[in-house]
Order: C-alpha cells, then sequence, then structure tokens
C-alpha cells in the first residue's frame, strides 16, 4: 500500500507474494462511499496465484514458540504501527471513508484483532484436546499419548468488507503453523494489507502470510487448491460450499434472542438494541430476530422507539453507529426489505430504511417489523444493517423457530430450556441471561474452534 493517497498519486493495493509487493497489469478501481476515486487494487492472474501456493506449501514451518511470539509483536504493530504510509489514526479514516463504516466500529475492530492476536497462547490450550499434547517431544509419547497435528499445511481466506472485525477469525491458522493467503474484499481491502503487513513486519516470513487479491474466478483458484478455505458471504454461498468438506462458509447468522414469561424484558430494551445495531448491524451476531413468549408487541414498539433515536451521521464523525453505503446500493437494500417484509407491521423504517447524506451516500437507517407467528418466515431473513423482526414464541412452538442460529441469547430461568438449546446441533453458541449476542471473548468459540477443522489427533508412542 502506497502513501496516504493525494490526488496526483492515487492509492494503489498490491498483491503481497512470496518476493515482495506485485502490481498486476489488471488493476480494479477503489472508491469512497461518494463514488469519488481512491486508487486502484491489483487483480493478480491465476497463474501468479499458483505460483505463490506453490512457494508457500515449499515453504518450513515456523516453530510453535516462534509463531505465537511473533504474533504477540504483531499486536502492537497493527494497533499503533505506520504501514503502508497509514498511522492508525490515517487507516481509521480511510476505512470510514471508502466502506462506509462507522470510525467507531473500525476502532473497536482493532481492538477486537489486536485482542486475538495477543490471545493465541490461551487459544491454542483450550482449544487442544486435554488428552493431546501439542508437540511429539513432550515427554508424555514416551507411554504412548495423542499429538495434536495439521490436517493440512494451507489455508485460503476469501474475506468480507463488511466490518474489519472478520480478520479476527483466521489469525488462530496461522498460530496452528498454517501458511495462510488472503483474497481482500475489494469493497474493503485496508485492513487485509495492514494485518498481512502487521505480521510480516513482526517477524513471519512471507511464505508464510500473502495477500492476494483476484477477481472472482482466480478466487476458485484459490480455495480449490488451497488445503482448506474460508470463504464469506450470503446464503448462496453456503449453499455452493456447505458440501465441500475442506470449505468453512462464514454466511448469514440469524442471531436471535428468546424472552421468555418469566422473564421482565423491560429492562432489557437497551441490550437488545445494542444487540441489533452493534457494528452498524452487519455482524453475523447481530440480533436479526427476537421471539418474545406472550404479546410481543409492547417490546417491539420499545425497540423501534430505541433504535429510531440513532442518528444518521457521515461514517467519519466519531459519533456515527450506522452503516453509510452508496445511495444506490440502499435503494437497492430498502426495496428488497419491502418484498420480503410481506404482512410484517413495520414499525421502524416502514416508508423507507435510505437518509441520504449531502456529501454523498445514504444511511442505513434500523428497520423494526412485528410478525404475527414464530413461523413467520421474516425471521429468517438477515440484511446488512439494523433491521430485526419481533414475533411471538411459546414451548408448544418447540425449538423449530429457533434453529439455524449462530448466536442465541435466551432471556430466561427455565433450565431445561437451556439445556435443550445446548442440546439442538443447529444453535451454534447459546448465551443466557444479559449478554448480547454480539458478546465475543478471544478462547470463547465462535463458529466451534478454528482449529475443530484444520486439527486432528495422531496416535504416538516413541522409546527415545
Amino acid at each position: 500500500m502506497a502513501a496516504r493517497p493525494q490526488p496526483e498519486a492515487p492509492l494503489q493495493i498490491d498483491a503481497l507474494g512470496v518476493a515482495g509487493p506485485y502490481r498486476s497489469r489488471t488493476r480494479a478501481p477503489l472508491t469512497a462511499v461518494s463514488g469519488a476515486p481512491i486508487g486502484e487494487i491489483s487483480q493478480a492472474p491465476a497463474l501468479f496465484v499458483r505460483r505463490t501456493l506453490a512457494a508457500m506449501r515449499a515453504a518450513p514451518v515456523i516453530p510453535r514458540d516462534e509463531r505465537l511470539t511473533a504474533m504477540e509483536r504483531a499486536a502492537d504493530v497493527f494497533a499503533t504501527g505506520t504501514l503502508g504510509g497509514f498511522d492508525p489514526d490515517g487507516y481509521v479514516e480511510l476505512v470510514s471513508t471508502t466502506s462506509g463504516v462507522p470510525r467507531s466500529v473500525v476502532r473497536q475492530s482493532v481492538e477486537w484483532i489486536t485482542d486475538v492476536l495477543r490471545s493465541q497462547r490461551e487459544v491454542l490450550d483450550l482449544a487442544r484436546p486435554t488428552g493431546a499434547v501439542g508437540d511429539w517431544r513432550d515427554g508424555r509419547t514416551h507411554a504412548g499419548a495423542a499429538v495434536w497435528a495439521r490436517r493440512g499445511d494451507l489455508l485460503a481466506v476469501h474475506a468480507a468488507g463488511n466490518t474489519p472485525a472478520v480478520h479476527g477469525l483466521w489469525p488462530e491458522a496461522l498460530a496452528l503453523g498454517y501458511k495462510v493467503v488472503v483474497r481482500p474484499s475489494s469493497r474493503e481491502p485496508y485492513t487485509a494489507f495492514r494485518l498481512v503487513a502487521a505480521l510480516r513486519a513482526a517477524g513471519f516470513p512471507p511464505a508464510t502470510i500473502t495477500l492476494l487479491p483476484t477477481d472472482h474466478s482466480v478466487a476458485d483458484v484459490l480455495i480449490s487448491e488451497s488445503d482448506f478455505a474460508i470463504v464469506y458471504g450470503g446464503q448462496d454461498v453456503v449453499d455452493k460450499y456447505s458440501a465441500i468438506p475442506t470449505v468453512l462458509p462464514q454466511g448469514p447468522g440469524r442471531s436471535k434472542i428468546l424472552v421468555t414469561a418469566d422473564v421482565d424484558w423491560r429492562d432489557k430494551v437497551d441490550l437488545i438494541a445494542d444487540s441489533v445495531s452493534h457494528l452498524g448491524g452487519t455482524a453475523c451476531t447481530c440480533t436479526t430476530a427476537v421471539l418474545v413468549e406472550g404479546d410481543p408487541a409492547p417490546l417491539a414498539e420499545a425497540l423501534a422507539e430505541r433504535l429510531g433515536r440513532i442518528p444518521s451521521l457521515p461514517a467519519d464523525d466519531p459519533r456515527a453507529i450506522l452503516t453509510v453505503q452508496p445511495t444506490a446500493s440502499v435503494v437497492e437494500i430498502d426495496r428488497y426489505l419491502h418484498r420480503v417484509a410481506g404482512e410484517a407491521r413495520a414499525l421502524l423504517g416502514g416508508d423507507t430504511i435510505v437518509d441520504e447524506l449531502p456529501g454523498g451516500g445514504a444511511v442505513l437507517r434500523p428497520a423494526v417489523h412485528l410478525v404475527d407467528t414464530a413461523t413467520a418466515p421474516q425471521l429468517g431473513v438477515e440484511l446488512p444493517f439494523p433491521c430485526v423482526w419481533v414475533g411471538p414464541w411459546q414451548p408448544s412452538d418447540g425449538l423449530a423457530p429457533l434453529r439455524d442460529t449462530l448466536v442465541l441469547t435466551a432471556m430466561t430461568t427455565r433450565g431445561e430450556l437451556i439445556d435443550a438449546l445446548l442440546d439442538e446441533p443447529s444453535i451454534t453458541n447459546v448465551y443466557v441471561g444479559d449478554h448480547p449476542t454480539t458478546w465475543l471473548r478471544p478462547g470463547v468459540p465462535h463458529d466451534g474452534y478454528l482449529a475443530d477443522v484444520l486439527m486432528r489427533t495422531k496416535g504416538m508412542i516413541r522409546s527415545a
């Protein structure tokens, strides 16, 4: 990444290969939310990608302690360093201006990624099976033990651009000894560039961590020719890759909150609203459905009032919470919302969610809709802004309305219900009580530990 862009020197995002930066002949434009040109991003061709993957496979694996020490150094470099000509404030400004993500969200994401990098020693210990050792040199292998070992060597990351926080997942693979190749989002490639540059500056050789921006056809080469891949996208991405065991799709979270009759929801409204609007409502952990035992209308009305108070501000305003996008994109999302809402009763955002800004682009305003039943199809609709569907639930509805959920916050005191939620395979995480669906902490799995997919145990016994 070149120095801070000037009109006469547009920003260039180059590929970061094993031999250093690579600027391809084919480049795609980078623009601000207003539509103003910012610069260009290289589009690495398939031949360059294949040569890079081959060189990465041939590279030696860095010893565990060296990896973890380098990751701890990288946390400081990422958070405080000047990388590609951008200091931390310049980086935050760039991301906000070009992607429409509020500055406060960018800063929260930086804190999250930094915590992830600093926590990998603990994370690996927590993820490893208690009966396994992390190194064959451990004395327990003399008597026979399980050794934790990688299933492959190379992980590809097809990243998203909704928030920088998506880059808090894949560093676990680097800590495990995988070589990682990141294909950044063309909407927001700056965090991926900054993180890869920080890891290299902290001691990771270029052959262990690369940045390969590509078009969609070449992205398929990355996915098919790596041992494993993380792929972000909508339901279409999940449908495309869910049957491939080496691909971990990161699609809609459809995170939910359940409030049972034994809990008074009236002092939970702020928590629920924050679960909906955190990170601009763009994260897979943001609440998209609230189910209430009893009449859901009073909660829905209170939630609409609370979310309606969030101001519409430019993304570079330090008080901004809501995401800004090009006006045409927001108008299209608004049209889609009106189509899928159907007979649902709009309490907020029913007229429009489009709020144009004088400087260009439009804010995605929150929306709250009330549905009649726990089986309403809208409860499964997730959109990239604070959009929530509120409906009724009763014990006779069972777990069916709660399935296919990344995070379920259960505001309940019923132990048997909590047991059932934990036993339901399609509910990934269960938070009980006053915890937003957006709560995260390094060491607590998000979609399981990444190591669940990338690692295995091997039996070993040795004489010397």
